[in-house]
C-alpha cells in the first residue's frame, strides 16, 4: 500500500503515464466529458470534493508547467481564479473561451470530475518535466 502521495489508483496511473505537454482536466460537476476521454469521477455531493482539494492533491504529485482556464472564470468565479493565481505563480496561466476550453478537453489523458458546483471551476493541467 502507498504511504503517501496520490492514493487514488486511477489518478496515480494517469499521472505516472504523463509525458511532457500531456494534459489532464480537473472539472466541476457540469463539465461535459468528451467521448473517448477517460473520466475519473470523484464527486460525492455538491461541493465535495472541492476543486481546490483535488487540484492541490494532483499538484503535489505532478509537475505542472501550464494551466488553462476559461476566460469566463475571470468574471463569474473570481474565488477560483484567485486560488489558481495564488497557488500557481510559477506556471503559465492561459485563458481561452469556455467553448475552446471544452474543445481542448478532447485531447486530455483524463478528466477528473470533482463535486464543485461553481461556474467555470475547471482547469487543464499541462505536464512539465522533472529533471531531478
Amino acid at each position: 500500500m502507498k504511504k503517501n502521495g496520490m492514493l487514488n489508483s486511477h489518478i496515480a496511473k494517469v499521472l505516472a503515464d504523463l509525458g511532457h505537454t500531456d494534459t489532464i482536466v480537473v472539472g466541476d460537476v457540469g463539465l461535459p466529458i468528451p467521448p473517448g476521454v477517460p473520466k475519473i469521477d470523484l464527486a460525492l455531493t455538491l461541493g465535495t470534493p472541492s476543486f481546490a482539494e483535488v487540484v492541490e492533491a494532483i499538484a503535489d504529485d505532478m509537475v505542472i508547467e501550464k494551466i488553462v482556464i476559461a476566460e469566463e472564470m475571470k468574471l463569474d468565479n473570481k474565488e477560483t481564479l484567485h486560488y489558481i493565481q495564488e497557488n500557481f505563480q510559477d506556471c503559465e496561466i492561459e485563458a481561452c473561451s469556455h467553448e475552446l476550453f471544452k474543445a481542448r478537453t478532447q485531447n486530455a489523458k483524463a478528466v477528473i470530475r470533482t463535486g464543485e458546483a461553481k461556474p467555470y471551476a475547471n482547469c487543464i493541467l499541462q505536464a512539465g518535466v522533472h529533471f531531478g
